[in-house]
């Protein structure tokens, strides 16, 4: 790290510090870390409309329960804290209150932490109103996915706030060409394409001989497996039951919360003895089960979501070493060599026929591509380019 670069981070994410399935947001604090920044990891603060009962109740509940006990150091030179505000974020007032009560908060646990000009590193459009407020050096927004798309967001006032955000920043990191296309117009300079990223030394434990978990053991080859969020806008649960349907033999090993990010999704389709709906597993044993599948699939919807989405699981199958179908995501086009993608339905059937029958990318060239994106390398591009713009600012001052 370059030491006159500023060490201190306040991380705004979209998605709690808790969350089984880690993204973007968790990965990279835990890393920064590791390169001796400080960082106070301020959790989502709610961007889709909560719907009464369920998983919504049971998060609210969770909430108001570790907000109300503050700030939490979680590992060293690590903090979470948990704001408590009010999530219908289309109306005005709400914002203007919500950024009153966190810039307090936010401005009192940073002090306490002892931050000084911290990064004001974000993922989420609506802290733009947060921006200049908390006696940041730089302003940086890590732009994952097209959040104003995704069901049931305030999609009006998050589309005003990021073009807002865009154009104040200094950097802007987008993880998909489409995203990189359509901010760099706010902010032509500092918008920077890098993909999401793999642990490759974590998951390519699942090319060696080991252990496969039980509950997987149990269900018949040839196993088909999704690891991930089982929402209709980010999954074609269509597709995935047709072809469940069509070919009885071949078993669906699906890793996931139904609805999350979407609570109106049904899993009426997934309802048959060859689909394996196991939840949610813990990231230390995903190798474990990636190890005991024989084919990995990307059955992704197609829409204005996903046309700009870079899924995660994308390296962390290569750097397993399995076969990946897909849906033909944008996104994933300028990796057709490493992949089999699929343009519509009707061919999905055929190219896992394909895969499951020895029909794949060269294994050696998949594992190469695999080792070059890895969240170490992506910070090395990240941090060379903090540098250089945090020497641009000083120069200016």
């Amino acid at each position: 790290m370059n030491p006159s670069l500023p060490r201190d981070i306040i991380l705004f994410s979209t998605a709690d510090w808790d969350n089984t399935l880690w993204t973007n947001k968790q990965h990279t604090a835990a890393r920064l870390v590791k390169r001796g920044y400080r960082v106070l990891y301020v959790e989502s603060i709610g961007l889709r409309r909560p719907v009464a009962g369920g998983m919504d109740a049971s998060r609210v509940m969770g909430r108001l329960a570790k907000g109300a006990g503050g700030v939490k150091k979680v590992r060293d030179n690590l903090w979470v804290y948990s704001p408590i505000v009010i999530p219908f974020h289309s109306r005005a007032w709400v914002r203007a209150f919500n950024t009153k009560i966190l810039c307090s908060f936010i401005r009192g646990y940073s002090k306490r932490i002892g931050f000084q000009a911290p990064i004001f590193w974000t993922y989420n459009p609506l802290s733009v109103e947060l921006a200049g407020r908390l006696g940041e050096s730089m302003l940086v927004y890590h732009c994952v996915d097209d959040l104003p798309s995704a069901p049931g967001m305030a999609s009006e006032a998050l589309s005003l706030a990021e073009q807002e955000l865009v154009e104040k920043s200094d950097l802007v990191f987008t993880t998909s060409r489409k995203l990189q296309e359509t901010r760099s117009k706010w902010n032509p300079g500092n918008t920077h394409y890098f993909p999401n990223v793999a642990d490759f030394d974590h998951f390519s434990k699942a090319r060696k001989p080991g252990p496969i978990p039980e509950d997987l053991k149990g269900i018949p080859s040839p196993r088909i497996g999704f690891i991930g969020a089982i929402s209709d806008y980010k999954v074609d649960i269509e597709l995935i039951a047709r072809i469940a349907e069509a070919r009885e033999d071949w078993h669906w090993v699906l890793i996931g919360t139904v609805g999350e990010g979407q609570p109106s999704t049904s899993d009426t389709l997934l309802r048959r003895p060859n689909i394996h709906l196991l939840r949610e597993r813990p990231y230390d044993v995903l190798p474990e089960y990636l190890r005991g599948l024989d084919l990995c699939v990307l059955p992704s919807s197609l829409n204005d979501y996903t046309s700009s989405m870079f899924p995660m699981k994308f390296f962390e199958y290569l750097a397993a070493g399995k076969t990946i179908v897909s849906t033909d995501l944008p996104a994933l086009r300028e990796h057709s060599d490493v992949c089999v993608l699929v343009k519509d339905r009707d061919d999905f059937i055929g190219a896992v026929s394909d895969a499951l029958n020895g029909k794949s990318p060269d294994p050696l060239r998949c594992l190469e591509t695999a080792r070059r994106y890895t969240w170490d390398k992506r910070l090395d591009w990240v941090e060379e380019l903090l540098i250089k713009k945090w020497e641009e600012k000083r120069r200016s001052q």
